[in-house]
């Protein structure tokens, strides 16, 4: 079977609904392909909070571009870099085909985001600064009423009223391709009727490869079987979009190597069961050891580099230790969001058994970190207090407090993968650039499918960046029409 749209968007999350709906707006037919059924549409996007970098309605974060720019690539030859502020035309053969995110994009990505928040209110999505899950935070955090799945169903809604045709059940499988390179559509698989021929322009958004072991095993390496997608949205992010673009001549940009790490606590099932509160306690392995500051600064900064320390650990996992003196730190339960109790023991030899860690080892290592605590009177539990360990390594850099009154408590914690760091490189309109810096006629991309971090993420940017250049990728398409 074959069909003809405009616009064929892989990918039914924030950023292929955002480019479905800007690509009907502008009055092309649209046909989005969603591998779930009706029931589970909206991949990671229906499941996440959807926290946004912004410190107001209509405006960004402080940091927003200064964050992204200082984890856009890593080394980078200060000779590209000059040639990077300059206008992109200027630049040398090597500097257009660099794996980074560019400044031009990031300043692009910047200045969309208001526009595309008002847009969005357009649909009857209300925006609140609502508590976050971080009991400590240095930037604001701004919120979708409903969260991600609020975006879905305005977004879906909108896009049905437009007369964007649906294909559920149906995987994007190879882009088709002319002569010239340019692509013409793709080919897809529907559950029951099979091969699909899908004409016209392109969107892929349908995410990175969490969902798939052999490319994670590839990328991150084998200890990444104890990585798991952060919610059951993320499965269905196989990769195929990255690499049937690779197979057109697309171009790598970000870490392939890495993605962003959330602490969740193992015996979960349900989405997102993030457990933020080893900042007033320790983190030990299997073994019963310290091995990382567990409080090198506010939680929401530090949280992707801790939990990384955790994944490093045997079969990459870890406990937080804690005394009933957790409660006093105000809404403490906000930084625990796992469905599952607490492991308890009225002493610590007995939770140290209830852990399965060697005989002895979580006392003699609750000893050593109580003797090195300092006098509690600076103890401040919503702001970095400065109360450090002394005389003991790996330290403690804040909120060292001495674990002594029971009984005890302790989570599991475990690296869950957020999504994945490499993907695709685009430019400021969405289009897929080649391995020499050219676009990729017809060919587009928005959301986790970008390659966009390195080494740490900028939290509270994926779905900005979906929405923004889902829409920026449709608006494109109708341009050239």
């Amino acid at each position: 079977m074959e069909r003809t749209f405009d616009v064929v968007v892989a990918g039914c999350g924030v950023a292929g609904l955002s480019a479905a709906v800007a690509a009907a707006e502008r009055g092309l037919a649209v046909a989005v392909l969603e591998r779930a059924d009706h029931a589970d549409r909206g991949g990671q996007s229906r499941y996440t909070e959807a926290y946004l970098r912004m410190k107001a309605i209509d405006q960004v974060s402080d940091d927003f571009e200064t964050h992204l720019a200082e984890n856009a690539g890593v080394y980078m030859d200060p000779d590209f870099a000059a040639e990077m502020v300059r206008d992109r035309a200027s630049w040398s053969h090597a500097a257009r085909t660099l794996a980074v995110l560019d400044p031009e994009l990031i300043s692009c990505f910047a200045d969309n985001v208001p526009d595309t928040i008002a847009w969005l209110q357009g649909m009857g999505v209300k925006f609140d600064f609502l508590p976050t899950q971080f009991l400590t935070k240095t930037q604001p955090r701004l919120l979708p009423v409903g969260g991600g799945a609020a975006l879905v169903e305005a977004l879906a809604a909108r896009a049905e009223s437009l007369g964007v045709t649906f294909l559920y059940r149906t995987t994007a499988r190879r882009l088709l391709v002319d002569e010239d390179g340019a692509v013409q559509g793709l080919l897809a698989h529907h559950a029951e009727e099979g091969g699909v021929r899908l004409k016209g322009a392109v969107v892929l958004a349908c995410g990175g490869f969490e969902g798939n072991p052999a490319l994670m095993a590839k990328y991150i390496g084998p200890r990444s079987v104890y990585l798991r997608p952060v919610c059951k949205g993320g499965y269905f992010n196989r990769g195929e979009g990255i690499e049937m673009a690779f197979e057109a001549g697309a171009a790598p940009s970000g870490e392939f190597g890495s993605y962003h790490a959330e602490p969740v606590d193992p015996r979960s099932g349900a989405s997102e069961p993030s457990v933020f509160i080893f900042p007033y306690g320790i983190l030990v392995n299997k073994a019963g050891q310290r091995f990382t500051d567990e409080a090198p600064g506010t939680v929401d900064a530090w949280y992707e580099r801790v939990t990384r320390r955790i994944y490093e650990q045997e079969q990459g996992i870890a406990y937080v230790i804690l005394d009933q003196r957790v409660k006093d730190v105000p809404n403490y339960r906000l930084a625990i969001r796992t469905d599952q109790p607490a492991i308890e023991a009225g002493t610590l030899a007995a939770l140290g058994a209830e852990l399965g860690l060697p005989a002895g080892a979580l006392e003699a290592t609750v000893a050593r970190y109580n003797d090195a605590c300092p006098d509690e009177a600076g103890f401040k539990p919503l702001e970095p207090d400065g109360l450090a360990t002394r005389e003991l390594a790996p330290g403690k850099s804040h909120w060292s407090r001495r674990i002594e009154q029971g009984p005890f408590i302790a989570y599991p914690i475990i690296s869950s993968n957020v999504f994945t760091f490499g993907g695709l490189k685009i430019n400021p309109s969405g289009q897929v650039l080649d391995t020499d810096g050219n676009p990729i006629r017809n060919l587009y991309a928005a959301g986790e499918i970008v390659g966009t971090y390195y080494s740490n993420y900028t939290g509270a940017t994926s779905v900005l960046k979906g929405l923004v250049f889902g829409r920026r990728s449709a608006n494109h398409i109708a341009d050239l029409r």
